[in-house]
């Protein structure tokens, strides 16, 4: 699936998350995943807004693989404007999420995902990522815009940043445990509001890694490479 047509897409930042990582595509495991028509899957280290990215939907009872445009378009918008992410202190109550929330979450699996320090115009980015390093899902919604053409695109859920994040942001990413993924897809909207909470700091590290990753068009492993923090010198974010 190709976004490349879609001339007129501009995305809104509402709260980081604003990249992450894929890098290990094979180890993702979730029962009755159906990905017959996914594409081949290549390790990722650089995902960004407006990208393509893997979304595990419900579709008629069955875990469906599929690529979603990174930056949510809900169907009632009458421009091709995307949300990257969504407030889980006020899913059910804006406009933009509440009618997916409630009929299409979707999974995005990730390995990690950057967040950078800033102060003032100076923006340090750091890696997080598990304790041992395996994969995980994103809480996710997801949404079907029509337009000059079709748009199936979706946005990461944000919650309140847990102890290590937060000397870094103020928000992070909802990560579910794998017990969890299948009630965010197949549970009413009440067990999944209750998983909307920060991913224990215990079972993740970080560390700082260099200014190469603000450029999307470098996506490759030297992007993990540990740095130490440099706050002194001045870089654009993206």
């Amino acid at each position: 699936m190709s976004f490349a047509g879609v001339k007129s897409f501009r995305y809104c930042v509402l709260e980081m998350c604003g990249r992450f990582t894929l890098k290990s595509p094979s180890r993702i495991r979730l029962e009755r995943f159906n990905r017959a028509n996914l594409p081949p899957l290549f390790p990722r280290y650089n995902i960004a807004p407006s990208q393509s990215v893997l979304g595990i939907v419900n579709h008629g009872g069955e875990f469906e693989g599929r690529l979603l445009k990174w930056g949510l378009v809900p169907s009632r918008s009458t421009d091709a404007k995307g949300f990257i992410n969504a407030r889980a202190e006020t899913i059910t109550e804006k406009l933009s999420f509440s009618e997916s929330f409630q009929r299409r979450r979707c999974l995005i699996p990730a390995d990690g995902f950057y967040e950078w320090q800033r102060t003032g115009e100076i923006a340090q980015p750091y890696f997080f990522q598990k304790r041992d390093e395996s994969p995980f899902a994103f809480a996710g919604i997801w949404d079907e815009w029509k337009g000059e053409e079709t748009i199936v695109s979706c946005a990461i859920i944000t919650t309140r940043a847990n102890e290590l994040l937060a000397p870094i942001h103020d928000r992070m990413p909802v990560i579910l445990r794998s017990d969890a993924q299948e009630v965010w897809l197949n549970g009413d909207t009440e067990s999944a509001k209750e998983l909307l909470t920060p991913f224990p700091a215990s079972e993740m590290t970080s560390h700082a890694v260099g200014y190469e990753v603000n450029h999307t068009k470098i996506d490759d492993e030297s992007l993990l490479t540990p740095v130490e923090p440099n706050l002194g010198v001045t870089r654009r974010l993206f």
